[in-house]
This record gives C-alpha cells, sequence and structure tokens, in this order.
C-alpha cells in the first residue's frame, strides 16, 4: 500500500517486504506481482530512474535478485507538465537542416521542463523556434531530445526536428556511434596523464542527489581522457573526456572518483576547496564566484541519420572558462 494513500499532490511511495517464498525472484516481476495497477515497463523505468530502493541502497536493475526480509521501497514521482510552452527565449544555433539542429547550450539554462524548472527551459526555447509541427518528436514532454547535459555545462547538442532524425540519433547514441568530446578543468594533476576510468555509475547510497562509482548495479560507464595543459604548477589541469556512455553526471563522477573533481563542482568538489589556496592570487578571486562545474561539451560528430552526411562541430569555450584558464 503506498503510504501516502490517495493524495495525488505527492509522490506515492510503495513499501514492500520480500517474503521466503518470493527468494531469487527477478525484482521486476516482483514489483509488477505486488503493484498489478502499473505495468512492467513503467515499473523497469522507475527503477532505471533510481525510484527504487532495497534495505535503503538504490538499485536500477530490473532483474536484480531478491532475498527473503528485504525491504523494498518503491517512489513514484509526480508527473510533470505534459505540455512545455513555446518560449522566445535565443538560441546559439550553429547549423539547422530540415531533419535537426546543433545548438550551443549556455551554463544555467535546463534541457527540458522539470520539477522546479517548468519554463525557460532549451525545450521551450525549441517550441518557439520550430513551430508547431516540433511538438511531439519523440515524446511530447521532451520532443527533439535525444541526449542531455547537465544545467551548469556548456557547449554541443543535438536536436531532432521530426521522427524519423528522432528515431535515427537515438539509435546512434545507443550504438556509440557518436564522438563526443568534452573540455574539463579539474584539480591537480591526472597520473598517468592519459587514461581511462570504467566503473558501474548509480545513484549514491549516501547521497539520494549524487551519483556514484558503485560496487554492484549501476550501469556500465568508460571515460577515456587526456591531459591537454597543466596549470599553476600542477595545481590544476585542462583535460579532455571522450565518452563511450552516457550517463548522468558521468565525467564529474570518474574524475572524482580518480582524485580529481572539476573546479567549481558545487555537488562533487566540495572537497576540493581547499586546494583554492594553492591557486595564483586572481585565480583565488575568480573562484570566489566560479560556482559551476567547469565542464564544456566541446565536439560533437556523426553521420546524419537522414542525409547520411558525415557532420562534425566544434565550439569555442564559454567567456567564463576561458577567463578561469587565463587567471590558472
Amino acid at each position: 500500500m503506498p503510504d501516502n494513500g490517495n493524495n495525488t499532490d505527492h509522490p506515492q511511495i510503495y513499501n514492500l517486504i520480500v517474503s521466503d517464498a518470493e527468494k531469487k525472484q527477478r525484482l521486476d516481476r516482483f514489483l509488477v506481482n505486488h503493484l498489478p495497477d502499473l505495468s512492467r515497463s513503467r515499473l523497469q523505468a522507475l527503477i532505471s530512474e533510481s525510484c527504487l530502493a532495497i534495505d535503503e541502497a538504490i538499485i536500477e536493475t530490473p532483474n536484480y535478485r531478491l532475498k527473503p526480509g528485504q525491504k523494498l521501497t518503491l517512489t513514484v514521482p509526480l508527473a510533470a507538465d505534459p505540455e512545455p510552452i513555446a518560449q522566445d527565449i535565443p538560441l546559439d544555433i550553429i547549423y539547422e537542416d530540415p531533419y535537426l539542429l546543433i545548438v550551443n547550450k549556455p551554463s544555467g539554462m535546463v534541457v527540458h521542463p522539470a520539477p522546479g524548472n517548468s519554463d525557460g527551459t532549451l525545450v521551450n526555447a525549441l517550441l518557439y523556434h520550430c513551430g508547431d509541427d516540433f511538438k511531439g518528436i519523440g515524446g511530447v514532454r521532451r520532443p527533439g531530445i535525444v541526449h542531455r547535459i547537465d544545467k551548469d555545462t556548456s557547449g554541443l547538442m543535438v536536436v531532432a526536428k521530426t521522427d524519423e532524425c528522432h528515431q535515427g540519433l537515438v539509435q546512434l547514441f545507443a550504438t556509440h556511434d557518436i564522438e563526443r568530446s568534452y573540455n574539463a578543468i579539474v584539480w591537480g594533476f591526472p597520473k598517468p596523464a592519459a587514461g581511462q576510468i570504467q566503473g558501474n555509475i548509480g545513484r549514491s547510497p549516501k547521497n539520494r542527489k549524487k551519483m556514484a562509482v558503485v560496487p554492484r548495479g549501476g550501469k556500465t560507464a568508460v571515460t577515456h581522457y587526456k591531459t591537454l595543459d597543466v596549470l599553476s604548477n600542477g595545481a590544476a589541469s585542462l583535460i579532455e573526456c571522450r565518452l563511450e556512455t552516457g550517463r548522468t553526471h558521468q565525467i564529474r563522477v570518474h574524475m572524482t572518483h580518480i582524485g580529481h573533481p572539476l573546479l567549481g563542482d558545487p555537488l562533487y568538489g566540495s572537497q576540493s576547496q581547499s586546494r583554492i589556496k594553492n591557486l595564483p592570487e586572481e585565480a583565488q578571486v575568480l573562484m570566489k564566484t566560479f560556482n559551476r562545474q567547469a565542464l564544456h561539451a566541446k565536439t560533437l560528430g556523426f553521420v546524419h541519420p537522414i542525409t547520411k552526411e558525415n557532420l562534425s562541430f566544434s565550439s569555442e569555450l564559454s567567456r567564463d572558462l576561458k577567463d578561469l584558464i587565463i587567471s590558472l
């Protein structure tokens, strides 16, 4: 039974206990048996979106095998507004054709409406720019969106303008046939200077607002990095990251995992604030007001799903990142 009954003003929370007879049962099958009002596909989506905890640890794998006595807590969030509105918000579009566009997203802009950010998003701007034909492309709540970058990450995104193109781009991302690179400024000097970080990423069991490299569960994540420049005698470094996968906060989590969190990262970089004193005075002053992760989606390349052209794009670092690098 949900903890909050039929009150639709709050997320529904279900608490369930695994019986002896349900030993080794698949997680999604168990939930279907106990919560018949929710479809299996809906339950699997909730699991993958980190809405399910077992004994207070987030589990994101539908085929997880259960043990007797385990306590499951499923949180079903409130549905977001299904109809985003068009808003006249300037866009930095660097390429557009009848099927897709490439936009250079500024830091501070959320990609699509969500609780706490109901408007002023990239989707609201795209609806105004593209017109009524854009509505519902790939879904009502997130039209045109194939991938996301964090609110405070700047840089390149591809957006679909037709259903056929949306399906093609989704397939390219699913098969990792998209080339993406990011520039980041991290604390310290990674050793080795170039390498691969591999570690499953899931919701942190200690802080639900954070992702983390987890010993079990989570989703496979692989990041390749190389150092482009050493700054301030090794106090910081400019690096390039290329992704094999696209997990939530992947670069931020992986670089923190190897001891080199991003400068300015409010979620993963707080433990590095003591390092500010090792920076040049100009950089120390700048860091007092630099309140976003130093991360930029630099390049994007793929084969056009419709025209089959080879497309490749690059964007300059945003002004605040350039100023930070100069100060370092």
